[in-house]
C-alpha cells in the first residue's frame, strides 16, 4: 500500500504541519512506500533558516531532515508553488524532486491513501 502525505499549509500558523510530520514519521516505521508532497503554502515547510522562536513557536522544520534516515525517499515539491512565492532558489531543509502540478497529480493518483495536512 502506498500512502501519500500532502502538506499544503504554512508552518507555525497552526499545528497542522507539525502533526503531519509526526504522523509521517510514525507511519514510516510501518510502511515502506510513502510519498510526501509539498504544495501551495506547504512549500514553506521546506524552507531552511526559519526562526519560529521569534513568534514563540517550536522549530519542528529541522525534523524534516529525518525523513531520509527513515527511508522516505519520495519527496516532491510543487515547482509552480515555489515560483509563485519567489522561493525557487531558497535553501531547503532536505532535497525534494521539483515537479509540475500535473506531475504531482499523477504521483498522487498512484497512492492508495492520502493524508492531508
Amino acid at each position: 500500500m502506498q500512502i501519500g502525505f500532502v502538506f499544503s499549509t504554512a508552518p507555525h500558523g497552526s499545528a497542522s504541519g507539525r502533526e503531519g510530520l509526526d504522523a509521517l514519521l510514525a507511519t514510516s516505521a510501518f510502511c515502506d512506500t510513502l510519498s510526501v508532497f509539498f504544495i501551495g503554502d506547504g512549500v514553506l515547510q521546506l524552507i531552511d533558516g526559519q526562526q519560529p522562536s521569534q513568534i514563540y513557536s517550536r522549530d519542528y522544520i529541522a525534523s524534516f531532515k529525518m525523513l531520509p534516515l527513515c527511508d522516505v525517499e519520495n519527496i516532491y515539491v510543487c515547482q509552480s508553488s515555489l515560483a509563485v512565492r519567489g522561493l525557487e532558489q531558497a535553501e531547503q531543509v532536505l532535497p525534494a524532486h521539483k515537479l509540475s502540478l500535473e506531475q504531482i497529480k499523477k504521483q498522487l493518483s498512484d497512492c492508495d491513501r492520502i493524508l492531508h495536512f
